[in-house]
């Protein structure tokens, strides 16, 4: 079929299967890039794809499919899509969909399920995947009628992509699929989206905020990940700068107000900047812009910012209170809210506080990548730094989660948002790799960096195949420690130095990434690093660099557990990387 007779389904209601049903409805709904592994109970829609105008990427391993979405969503801001088979297929996608929910990300899950006259039977691969999913998804349907689907996918679009978003799964029986029914794209539109009824800021709650912050003498704005969800960069931005407020941002944050300006003061919380996790113990005003009061954030809660009024822009009535409770509570889209915001403020003169905070970073050598000392031993945080100098700070940065996760956020500075792909939430290993490729066919004239650790990489290098039946550009930065490295820094700090289970015995990455027709290099010195990641760039193809770095360096600041914001572990004087403590 061709995209014009696709398209005229659109238009023209017409019998059709309902596997064709699912992929019309796709193309109806602008998808053109879907994420997914065959089967049994999904096989009738895969037979159908061959008459649509989509992109099917072939995961290894269905959990690939979810984070493959989930990078595409957060690095185009449209929908990402999933497809998986039945039983194992469909709940190999959970840690994805959780991944999702967590980090409010757009997406739509699609599995096929055994024959509606065998549910319940325990059939072959039979699961079920709606109750196993619905504490993680905004919502799920289970759909045996071949009619239903087409409003029950229109339906799920709209679900994860308006107020706060999230993931919706659509799970279909396989005789559904192989059904017939009339298709009318039209007649399948869900109601108009009606926001929340407490979405509405009243104008005596705007005139609270505009004068808690017109007074406030020591004010924060916390930028976080709803910025970028609201698009409202340039209204938070505006709002930093009439009010001359310094901005900290959370981790899902980062390249929501951009590094270089002189208002960003850094990443705040368990490894955030020092200066800022002080700078908001000491204000007398925050202004929680898109962001829920995580408790990696916040430290503990009952001496969090304890002098502080606290503005709290929230698009999620149940965040509000749930974790800090608040002043003020302006509910509804950021953007929205800022819009009537703003014109209640005239400016202010805010050079005093703004000072005392750059007066207390002292040098910051380790964030200065002049001060970084070139001993020949390789640091992480020399590989993050000099990827962003050599970069220009362009590059879309998928990250794993651990160490290597906290020091890209420390060391590469993102001026741009949705440049930063990392999972916050639920934190979630394996997932750079598979995200890199979902960001990359989203956006493939960008530069695309995975930044792994060896364990978290190991969790889905099977991907990489994906990357070359793809035939698409990524570039791979394993941080190699030899460690689980942030568990093993939790039992260096807490656990006595009992390395259990810890320590990792690897696979020569270069060698696996050439097995796949990848080509790569090792880097032991500082002085190769440069020279690695400019053949890495210029290279046709993918390419891998395995980081043999420091393997006991530790994430500094670090907030243990319990404690509040301010206090932090702080980096040792000895440790090669600064020349005094009070630096970081």
């Amino acid at each position: 079929m061709s995209t014009n007779e696709s398209n005229a389904h659109l238009t023209t209601p017409t019998r059709l299967t309902g596997a064709e049903i699912v992929w019309a409805t796709l193309v109806g709904e602008g998808v053109t890039d879907v994420f997914g592994y065959p089967g049994g109970a999904i096989l009738p829609v895969y037979d159908a794809l061959r008459k649509f105008p989509i992109h099917h990427v072939l995961v290894r391993h269905e959990q690939g499919a979810s984070h493959m979405a989930d990078g595409y969503a957060r690095a185009s801001g449209k929908v990402g899509v999933a497809i998986a088979t039945s039983g194992p297929g469909a709940t190999n996608l959970v840690t994805g969909i959780a991944t999702a929910m967590l980090d409010s990300i757009p997406m739509v899950c699609i599995t096929g399920n055994v024959s509606s006259k065998v549910l319940g039977t325990d059939a072959f691969q039979e699961v079920d995947i709606t109750g196993i999913t619905l504490p993680i998804t905004k919502h799920n349907f289970m759909i045996n009628r071949p009619e239903d689907i087409a409003p029950a996918i229109r339906y799920a679009f709209q679900i994860a992509k308006s107020g706060r978003p999230g993931p919706v799964l659509v799970d279909i029986t396989k005789d559904a699929q192989q059904a017939t029914a009339i298709f009318d794209f039209a007649a399948a539109k869900p109601a108009p989206y009606k926001p929340h009824p407490m979405l509405h800021c009243t104008s005596e709650h705007l005139a609270a905020a505009a004068d808690l912050i017109r007074n406030a003498k020591r004010p924060i704005i916390l930028a976080g990940h709803g910025i970028m969800r609201a698009n409202a960069m340039e209204q938070v931005r505006t709002l930093a700068e009439r009010m001359q407020i310094p901005v900290g941002t959370t981790l899902l944050g980062i390249g929501s107000f951009p590094a270089s300006h002189p208002l960003n003061m850094g990443m705040m919380g368990m490894h955030g900047e020092s200066w800022v996790n002080n700078a908001i113990q000491e204000a007398d005003l925050l202004i929680a812009c898109g962001m829920r009061f995580d408790d990696r954030v916040i430290g503990t809660p009952a001496t969090y910012a304890p002098n502080a009024k606290k503005i709290h822009i929230e698009i999620d009535p149940a965040e509000i209170n749930k974790n800090i409770k608040v002043d003020v509570a302006l509910v509804g889209d950021l953007h929205h809210v800022l819009e009537q915001l703003l014109p209640l403020l005239p400016g202010r003169d805010g050079s005093a506080w703004i000072n005392a905070i750059n007066s207390s970073k002292g040098t910051a050598a380790v964030r200065d990548i002049r001060n970084l000392p070139d001993s020949g031993h390789l640091y992480a945080a020399h590989v993050m730094h000099d990827l962003w100098r050599i970069t220009g700070g362009n590059a879309v940065v998928c990250t794993d989660v651990g160490q290597h996760q906290m020091w890209e956020a420390q060391y590469y500075r993102h001026d741009q948002p949705r440049t930063l792909i990392t999972s916050g939430g639920l934190g979630t290993m394996g997932f750079a790799l598979p995200a890199a490729i979902g960001a990359k066919i989203a956006c493939p004239e960008k530069e695309v960096w995975v930044i792994a650790g060896d364990g978290g990489f190991q969790m889905t290098a099977s991907e990489l195949a994906t990357i070359v039946q793809e035939k698409i550009k990524i570039n791979i930065a394993v941080i190699n420690n030899g460690y689980l490295g942030m568990v093993r820094q939790w039992q260096e700090f807490f656990y006595e130095r009992n390395y259990q289970s810890t320590p990792l015995v690897s696979p020569d990455f270069v060698k696996l990434a050439d097995a796949h027709g990848i080509p790569g290099i090792a880097v032991r010195d500082r002085g190769d690093l440069e020279a690695a990641v400019d053949e890495a760039r210029g290279v046709e193809g993918a390419f891998l660099i395995n980081f043999l770095v420091e393997q006991e360096d530790s994430v500094y600041p670090m907030i243990p557990a319990g404690s509040a914001l301010h206090e932090m572990i702080r980096r040792p004087s000895h440790n090669p990387l600064i020349e005094k403590p009070e630096d970081e």
